[in-house]
């Protein structure tokens, strides 16, 4: 039996922890609105995070913050707090442990518990995942919803129809039918493209699917079609549910995405994107203590044509400025001037956890970077992503400038006044 526990609205639910008078209310996380004169406007950037009473409004994750606020003006908006977003979530992972020993994180907020023949120790698998729930609830003050089934697959999905707040048990041998009724969208692993190209064949929900047969799925989606055939008996299949819970290894990637509210061909915006970008791969590359070898730029057009570019670097990274520098040469390699583009993403991998061998020379600049950008990921966790930004840091000489402590200095004026 396999659980699968999401956390509701967790970016807002640790907010409210913070601030007990946000319960309640429209809350948008994401960044602080800017008072630009007399009017009152949303920075640039998406919605990491929305309460229910916002998504009221139709805001959702991954909408630009623009069309947050013509939604909802009324919403709260507040900058990211992501080291209070990992402490809440390695709490949570220490729960997940005290009842099951297989746990798989499939992200901050979300994870699958394989509680397999532990139900002498915690009861019935609907007993245990209800005394979880109320141990999350209890301890951390946070709400989850939790899916039960024999796969992965089919929890999540439960887990889903259960929010908010919620739990869902599917016995074993109804997974087929619970899934049935369902659009196609819902099965993970299937996205727009995948989705319109079944409907064009009059495959719109999981039923339908099955009915379809694995030979024309496979025929329309390749081997993501013989993947969905099996998924939409309720098995776990495909790469997205590739191994046992618990032995998934080390992440393969890292990335972050932008599309923009409006398709733009300022370069200074678009530049100005990469660089912010870079910078939150980067923090996460040495939150998470990895190198990257590769670095990747992926750029979709007005006309939503999609380009992807990779270099290879001679030594592995997780510097601001490095990723920066080699993602801005594979831009301008990519880039037509006063072609609009509509997304930008920059991506980090062949991941290592060794930096890899340089001079003496080199190790000491390295050095001073990585502790200046150490008391940089910590102001961020503290006031938010966006209230630390590089600057002149982000240059293509970085990081061989001389002192990199002093041009985050004259970026960030207030970096002098707090001592990390």
């Amino acid at each position: 039996m396999i659980l699968h526990v999401d956390m509701d609205a967790f970016f807002v639910s640790v907010e409210e922890i913070y601030d007990p008078s946000l319960k309640g209310k429209a809350v948008v996380v994401g960044a602080a609105l800017e008072k630009r004169g007399d009017r009152v406007v949303a920075p640039r950037g998406v919605v990491a995070a929305a309460s229910y009473e916002a998504r009221k409004f139709g805001v959702h994750s991954a909408m630009p913050l623009s069309r947050a606020l013509q939604l909802c003006p009324h919403a709260i908006f507040l900058p990211g707090h992501r080291s209070r977003y990992l402490e809440a979530s390695h709490k949570i992972q220490e729960i997940f442990y005290r009842y099951s020993p297989q746990v798989e994180m499939v992200s901050i907020d979300e994870g699958y518990l394989d509680v397999s023949g532990s139900e002498r120790l915690l009861g019935p698998p609907l007993a245990a995942a209800a005394a979880l729930h109320e141990t999350v609830a209890r301890e951390l003050k946070l709400r989850c919803s939790i899916g039960i089934s024999t796969s992965r697959l089919v929890s999540k999905v439960a887990s889903e129809q259960a929010k908010p707040n919620g739990l869902l048990w599917i016995p074993p041998g109804s997974e087929a039918a619970f899934l049935a009724p369902l659009p196609v969208r819902k099965i993970p692993g299937i996205g727009k493209v995948a989705e319109k190209r079944l409907a064009d064949r009059g495959l719109r929900s999981v039923a339908d699917v099955v009915a379809a047969g694995g030979d024309l799925l496979e025929h329309l989606l390749g081997a993501n079609g013989a993947a969905l055939f099996h998924k939409a008996h309720g098995e776990d299949a495909g790469a997205w549910f590739a191994g046992a819970v618990g032995q998934q290894g080390d992440a393969k990637s890292i990335s972050h995405e932008h599309t923009f509210s409006e398709d733009t061909a300022q370069q200074e915006t678009l530049l100005a994107t990469l660089s912010e970008l870079s910078q939150m791969v980067a923090a996460r590359l040495r939150e998470q203590g990895f190198f990257a070898r590769t670095i990747g730029l992926k750029l979709r057009t007005s006309d939503f044509r999609t380009f992807t570019r990779d270099h290879t670097l001679s030594e592995p990274t997780h510097l601001d400025g490095a990723l920066y520098s080699e993602v801005r040469r594979l831009f301008e390699r990519t880039w037509k001037p006063r072609q609009k583009i509509r997304l930008l993403g920059v991506r980090a991998s062949g991941l290592e956890h060794e930096p890899g061998q340089m001079s003496l020379l080199e190790q000491g600049r390295r050095s001073k970077w990585e502790q200046a950008l150490a008391a940089t990921d910590r102001l961020r966790g503290r006031f938010g992503f966006s209230s630390v930004q590089l600057g002149g840091a982000l240059t293509d000489e970085a990081p061989r400038g001389p002192s990199p402590g002093s041009r985050i200095h004259e970026a960030l004026p207030e970096f002098r006044k707090r001592k990390p």
